[in-house]
């Protein structure tokens, strides 16, 4: 079976800022990773406001490209895969469990889908998909040295059942999700997004978050929590009680285009109010 084509190629890669359709080199991965993840931010704008969170490739095509949206790893991941294999690179999904914040040595439920990708005989992941600490360049996968990204140096540690993400934070190395290389399929997929989607316990139905990545910067926001973390830097923060203010940040800061759910604007009043900023 053949693998879902693109509609719009095209306004994909000038949206990134190609003009033309780049080789399909390490050199064109690492630029397409780090201009997607400042382009395309992570958000969960969907969950929070009732909405349906489709994943098949023209839904998040639309959702992306023509609606001025971002989305989470199994819409995000699965456009920038699409993308890849456009340009020719041999690459494929796979999934891993999100252990961020959690104990060492957490076994979380499948919940991450991100790409392996190969080239010129190297492995590598890339993963445009994990919000606030998304790798912003691709991680070979065969290494378990320290790997510099234009952000934080992330390495990859083998274990028994597959691979184990860390992220040099405050000069720890911190967990952030367990991979393996496991063959995946829509339904599996699918399967995922139901649960992070629907699931009361997800934490994507309890709150809202959003990143965006850029030059030697991130920016997140987690309901009403606004930060931006500079590279090297003392992290700006600031604490949104409103409505009105909080859809503004999502334009101005993101780049998203918030979207008319009717239930969305009562989601976030709710969000705001349980989650008052700290005295």
């Amino acid at each position: 079976m053949s693998e879902p084509r693109l509609n719009d190629v095209h306004l994909y890669l000038q949206r990134l800022g190609f003009a033309t359709r780049p080789a399909p080199t390490l050199e064109t991965l690492q630029q397409l990773q780090r201009r997607h993840t400042s382009t395309f931010a992570f958000e969960n704008l969907s969950t929070i406001g009732g909405a349906p969170v489709p994943i098949d490739l023209p839904s998040v095509e639309r959702k992306v490209l023509h609606e001025g949206r971002g989305g989470y790893c199994y819409e995000l991941n699965n456009l920038f895969l699409a993308l890849l294999l456009e340009l020719g690179f041999e690459a494929r999904g796979i999934s891993g469990r999100v252990v961020l914040g959690q104990p060492e040595g957490s076994w979380t439920a499948r919940t991450h889908r991100l790409s392996l990708v190969h080239i010129d005989g190297v492995r590598y992941i890339s993963d445009v998909g994990f919000g606030g600490m998304v790798p912003t360049a691709p991680l070979i996968l065969d290494s378990e040295s320290a790997q510099a990204t234009p952000h934080e140096a992330y390495r990859l540690d083998r274990q028994t059942d597959g691979y184990l993400l860390r992220a040099q934070v405050a000069g720890e190395w911190r967990p952030v999700y367990l991979f393996d290389l496991q063959r995946q399929e829509a339904i599996d997929y699918s399967i995922g997004n139901w649960y992070v989607s629907t699931h009361p316990d997800s934490p994507f139905a309890q709150r809202l978050m959003v990143a965006r990545t850029g030059d030697g910067w991130r920016r997140t926001l987690n309901n009403g929590s606004f930060a931006i973390h500079r590279v090297g830097a003392e992290s700006e923060r600031r604490e949104l009680t409103d409505v009105d203010e909080l859809l503004e940040v999502l334009v101005d800061e993101f780049g998203i285009r918030p979207p008319p759910y009717p239930a969305l604007r009562p989601a976030l009043k709710r969000l705001l109010e349980t989650n008052p900023p700290a005295p």
